[in-house]
């Protein structure tokens, strides 16, 4: 249920779901009117909070924007092996790219860059016992297939490369009592800052919510990510951009 409302709801939905939450959680709240202690403590919190979530954000971006580079350099290198392995006779090239077409489905099932392994070690298997007539371009794509392993290791660091648990916890921390701060605040009857209020906690939920869709590749920037990956199997490696 959380993949899927990570996966599946947009995050204007989001936006709207908690706009409402908050408008009726502020209704209900006791209304205090801060002091010049309180309003400091407040000051200090909600800088903290954004002090603290602004880097990590900008981290998670880089990651996303990283793997998009690295597994489009990935898809290029299989591209690459699939079209030097068309000088091989017939049926030994459709072998190959049969083999490299399992590697790209088994990243795409569930994608983490690992899901490949098992498939990865039959290629570098089946060109390492290549006894044939064509051994030396089958040394020469066991070359790419070996070079390409750095790549492969560049994605699975940025996959792995997630928000620590202790970096939520005083995150978390440091949101919640920024929101009691704003949800407390006496708008005095006033309307406008009636509406203000609500507006605010969802923008500072909001940061949170995309840090974990970012966090998860769930976000929609994120899940363009595997597109090299898609192209290459639905143009049966023909091409790696739609």
């Amino acid at each position: 249920m959380k993949d899927f409302l990570l996966r599946k709801v947009r995050l204007s939905y989001y936006f709207i779901f908690f706009y409402f939450f908050y408008f009726i959680v502020a209704a209900i709240f006791p209304e205090v009117e801060l002091d010049r202690p309180l309003l400091t403590l407040f000051s200090i919190n909600s800088f903290l909070y954004g002090f603290y979530i602004s880097p990590i954000l900008s981290s998670q971006r880089n990651r996303v924007d990283d793997l998009h580079k690295a597994i489009r350099a990935e898809a290029n290198a299989l591209f690459a092996m699939v079209l030097k392995s068309k000088k091989l006779p017939k049926k030994l090239h459709h072998e190959f790219q049969g083999m490299v077409t399992d590697y790209v489905y088994a990243i795409l099932k569930q994608k983490p860059a690992s899901n490949g392994e098992v498939e990865y070690e039959k290629i570098i298997g089946r060109l390492v016992n290549y006894g044939g007539k064509e051994q030396d371009l089958m040394g020469d794509i066991l070359k790419d297939v070996v070079a390409n392993q750095g790549k492969r290791s560049n994605i699975h660091l940025l996959i792995q490369n997630k928000v620590y648990r202790s970096e939520w916890i005083v995150m978390l921390f440091l949101f919640m009592v920024t929101i009691s701060f704003v949800l407390f605040i006496d708008a005095q009857g006033q309307l406008y800052f009636e509406l203000i209020i609500p507006m605010l906690c969802t923008g500072l939920t909001m940061l949170i919510v995309i840090l974990i869709k970012m966090n998860r590749l769930t976000h929609k920037k994120a899940k363009q990510i595997w597109l090299p990956y898609e192209t290459l199997l639905k143009s049966k490696f023909y091409k790696i951009d739609d």
